[in-house]
């Protein structure tokens, strides 16, 4: 079903794909359909939480993200390369805030347990904002534009020099 929904969302926006189109496209019936999702909705979300799973699992150690901001922002652009055509698809639009938004919250929720004194803590909350937020907007804005190696070491570069 998620290969149906991709290959559709190549062709036409996410609003104008029926369930009817889906199936067809899927070759099953309505009914198995809704055994797994209530709506299409419910897919797409499901596939954008792979989506999300995979670039948290690109991050060695969210925690030490301002001990090392280089390491970090390094493993979560290259995480956001290795879905580029995933993130692309279901994040693209008046979607595109999503997935930067489930990965700080995300990834906030992961240190936040194990650094509570983080919590309430501004220089880390604005930090891991500018690492997060700012790696995906810069590497999105210019991954078609540019090598992604040489643009990944840029942001990195600039980053470091933001941390000192």
């Amino acid at each position: 079903m998620d290969e149906a929904l991709l290959a559709l969302l190549e062709k036409k926006e996410f609003a104008y794909i029926t369930i009817r189109e889906l199936c067809a496209a899927a070759g099953v019936n309505h009914s198995t359909f809704y055994l797994h999702y209530q709506d299409i909705y419910d897919l797409s979300e499901q596939i954008g939480k792979e989506v999300l799973t995979n670039i948290l699992n690109s991050i060695s150690r969210p925690e030490n993200v301002l001990e090392k901001p280089d390491v970090f922002t390094r493993e979560i652009t290259t995480g956001f390369f290795s879905q580029i055509n995933l993130i692309q698809l279901l994040f693209s639009g008046s979607q595109a805030h999503i997935l930067p938004d489930l990965v700080d919250s995300s990834i906030r929720e992961y240190i936040y347990r194990l650094k509570p004194e983080y919590t309430d803590n501004m220089q880390f909350n604005i930090r891991l904002s500018m690492l997060i937020k700012g790696s995906f907007y810069a590497f999105y804005d210019n991954y078609h534009k540019y090598d992604n190696a040489a643009l990944i070491d840029e942001i990195c570069a600039f980053l470091g020099q933001c941390t000192r």
